[in-house]
């Protein structure tokens, strides 16, 4: 009878364990207009009302990794991209868009596939169009937005729904993780 108790003990323990860990789901869209190929540096948007809380340093961190894992150097004057995020505690409804595979599209635009012109703009119409999705069910949400420094406008944005415990001593793990998350959608390697 203990055996089986035991058994019973530990493949509950490992049920739970799974139930505890947080998979955060990711999403993305992007503008048309973004010239992804082109960019090499990144920067943050400077906040007029600074977090004075640690939480702010563990998502800026973990985007400073990820874009330094993929070629992009981290310019304080005049970046090429700039990153902006917003961590959402309450219920939010967002919009996003439903849109072709960003690798697909991103590598359709560079110059390694050869199209005519006519082929071009019939890819675009089909492919560049924004079919909005509304996400409303969620108790909060991490969105990461990449915007072109020069010409002002978002180009990229990610998010995923997410609640977080700010009094929890797990909370920076939690959000370098739904961080991480986030930035793998944003998959744009750069040479520098």
């Amino acid at each position: 009878m203990k055996k089986s108790s035991l058994i019973l003990f530990t493949i509950s323990l490992l049920f739970s364990a799974c139930l505890s860990q947080k998979d955060y789901i990711a999403e993305s869209d992007f503008n048309y207009a973004g010239n992804f190929k082109k960019y090499k540096t990144f920067g943050f948007v400077n906040n007029p009302f600074p977090d004075t809380t640690s939480h702010h340093l563990a998502i800026e961190k973990t985007i400073s990794n990820r874009l330094g894992s993929q070629g992009f150097k981290l310019q304080t004057d005049k970046p090429d991209i700039l990153i902006n995020y917003k961590v959402f505690t309450d219920d939010v409804k967002y919009r996003g868009y439903e849109q072709p595979d960003f690798d697909y599209w991103v590598q359709r635009r560079s110059t390694e596939l050869e199209m005519t012109e006519e082929e071009e703009r019939k890819n675009r119409e089909k492919d560049e169009n924004y079919d909005q999705v509304k996400f409303t069910e969620n108790n909060g949400m991490l969105v990461i937005f990449v915007i072109d420094n020069k010409r002002g406008n978002t180009i990229w944005q990610g998010y995923t729904a997410a609640s977080f415990d700010f009094y929890s001593p797990e909370v920076n793990s939690e959000l370098t993780k739904a961080t991480y998350r986030v930035m793998d959608q944003f998959r744009i390697l750069t040479r520098n």
